[in-house]
């Protein structure tokens, strides 16, 4: 594979602020290269420098010449009444390439954008888009560039379920090499060959791991455990040096110069030691404070319908949040999963059936669009707005001590809210709601810009949670080790129960499947693994005898299959299973295999009753 970029000792600074220093990466085609971090540690940045929209404070990026690169930000910055043709034409005139490949702009956009998936939206204002849709119009300015290197910053963020599987489809199967950011633990799974972590716990500032997401973490805690065995090694002999060098004057008279320059050096190396392990355990304390309540039904649904717009968003949903209970909500965006939370909280009334709310039902509610925060006030005043004391669980706390739990340095007080990193904001969000008690906590995207160590406090802190949770995330590893239940809507008024993500992954009509170039975010439809399926009527062209047999075998290979995707279904929801992290992620990427390959049968079936 040919080498696209390489870099050398890169460091950046901001004021007195060090974010990385000692980066030394590089790219080849065909990388599905990973960054990972903690909040703060420069990851952008780091992406920008390679990108080549800002320069490193030291260090040298080599690049391979006439290559091209483009840079998807978090957040799209379009004008709202432009249109989709619009933006990906105004790309290419940026470029000056009107004429490339001998198609006009507007021509090589319908190509483009056809190519993600668009069809009618492509005339819609971009404002009356959704989050995922703007995400694939970034990505078509980006792709209409004919990038070599595509860089994704946070691409995850704001999209639904079926738009980050559609993303992971796109992102396997590009002929490019792709980097992108992302702290979603389940799309490094299956779209990184290659993750590179920026953090001080590491000598060089980083760590670099080929494979996907469960081989860097088998790696990671490897390197962690032996620089832990390393400290205390050294540990031992530098009490062995101290002993030695505070030995009687005339000892130290005589001793050699080099035994002491050695002993200096190794309290230096133990001191470096010491400051990397310790940067491993750095991650927010997360702890919601629950109320005493003892009822047993916190809310009731009964037979609940909902439309908006003239459009039925579901009918027919009946369901009970009770003490101990986690309600995942999954579909397509304007599916109604937002419309649900609005008439929990009671906000709206349904237009059919009944929702009963306990009495002083006391419900904290954290939105994805964080209107919550205003931008213009401090950091310290959005922990505390009033005195020094905040009052967590009725014991008093210093506004110090409280910010320290989420991360947040007291020198970084006078900064206004709107300066702060998206994880900072959600870090405030989250401290705000932990000073409320609550029977039910309603969260809408709760991890959008979350490091990933803060999204396991985050996991663990709501798993001991003694109230109801209602949670929308498109963040699955979440989702599966999180709900005892998940509704899920289909986006046509249709609605349904699942024991788990699992259960609803093999069940799901959209299951991604992409094409070469992802042309429709439609997957193609997924096998119902419980059902046996009917055979299409006969091909009217005879076949050979080889595919005769195969086609006469292939329903009953279709249904082992399809025994096989259950019985590993079953093996993930085995607690044994889920409290193995490295068995766990083993048995997803069976079932993912599973997956495919009764994918692949029903497409050969298809094919051969074709001919």
């Amino acid at each position: 594979m040919s080498t696209l970029l390489t870099t050398q000792g890169l460091a950046k600074s901001y004021g007195t602020h060090t974010l990385f220093t000692g980066i030394a990466i590089g790219i080849v085609q065909g990388d599905r290269l990973g960054l990972i971090g903690p909040n703060g540690s420069g990851k952008s940045t780091l992406l920008k420098i390679l990108a080549g929209m800002i320069e490193s404070d030291e260090g040298v990026v080599t690049r391979r010449r006439q290559i091209t690169f483009a840079y998807v930000d978090q957040d799209d910055r379009f004008d709202p009444s432009a249109t989709p043709i619009d933006a990906v034409v105004q790309s290419i005139r940026e470029l000056g390439t009107a004429d490339h490949h001998g198609m006009d702009p507007n021509t090589r956009a319908q190509i483009t954008l056809s190519r993600l998936g668009f069809t009618s939206e492509v005339d819609q204002a971009i404002g009356t888009l959704s989050g995922g849709w703007r995400k694939r119009l970034s990505i078509a300015c980006a792709l209409v560039r004919e990038p070599d290197v595509l860089m994704l910053d946070e691409p995850t963020n704001h999209l639904d379920v079926e738009g980050v599987r559609w993303l992971e489809a796109f992102v396997k199967q590009s002929d490019g090499a792709v980097v992108f950011i992302t702290h979603d633990r389940t799309f490094l799974e299956n779209c990184a060959n290659r993750i590179i972590e920026l953090s001080t716990a590491y000598p060089e500032g980083a760590l670099e791991v080929k494979g996907n997401y469960s081989e860097f973490v088998r790696r990671k805690e490897e390197f962690l455990d032996a620089q832990q065995s390393q400290q205390t090694a050294l540990a031992g002999k530098v009490r062995r040096d101290t002993a030695w060098l505070r030995q009687g004057i005339q000892g130290r008279q005589t001793r050699n110069k080099t035994q002491v320059a050695a002993s200096h050096a190794r309290q230096d190396e133990l001191k470096a030691l010491q400051g990397r392990n310790s940067a491993t355990g750095r991650s927010a304390t997360i702890d919601f404070q629950a109320s005493e309540r003892k009822t047993h039904k916190l809310i009731e649904a009964v037979e609940v319908a909902m439309s908006m717009g003239g459009k039925k968003l579901f009918e027919n949903l009946s369901f009970t949040l009770s003490p101990g209970t986690r309600v995942g909500l999954l579909g397509p965006n304007g599916s109604g999963k937002t419309t649900l939370m609005r008439l929990l909280t009671g906000e709206l009334v349904p237009e059919q059936g009944t929702i009963r709310h306990a009495d002083k039902l006391r419900i904290v509610n954290f939105t994805q669009h964080r209107e919550q925060l205003d931008h213009k006030i401090t950091l310290r005043e959005a922990l505390c707005p009033i005195g020094e004391t905040v009052y967590y669980g009725d014991k008093p706390m210093h506004v110090s001590a409280w910010g320290k739990k989420f991360l947040f340095d007291p020198g970084k007080f006078r900064t206004p809210v709107g300066d702060l990193s998206g994880g900072e904001q959600a870090r405030i969000l989250i401290a705000n709601l932990m000073l409320q008690p609550a029977d039910l906590l309603i969260l809408d995207e709760p991890t959008n810009d979350l490091d990933i160590p803060t999204l396991e406090v985050l996991e663990e802190s709501l798993t001991n949670f003694p109230g109801a949770i209602v949670l929308v995330t498109h963040d699955r590893f979440m989702l599966e080790r999180l709900s005892t239940e998940l509704i899920a809507f289909n986006g046509h008024g249709g609605v349904k129960s699942y024991a788990s993500y699992a259960q609803w992954d093999s069940d799901d009509a959209a299951a991604s499947q992409a094409p070469e170039a992802p042309a429709s975010p439609r997957a193609k439809p997924q096998a119902d693994a419980s059902v046996k399926p009917d055979k299409p009527a006969p091909a009217p062209k005879k076949l050979s005898y080889k595919l005769q047999r195969e086609l006469d075998q292939i329903e009953e290979n279709i249904l082992q299959a399809e025994e096989e995707l259950q019985s590993l279904h079953l093996k993930m929801e085995d607690p044994k299973v889920i409290a193995d992290r490295t068995r766990y992620t083993e048995v997803c990427s069976q079932v993912a295999q599973a997956q495919d390959r009764v994918r692949q049968l029903y497409d050969r079936w298809a094919e051969l009753e074709a001919m």
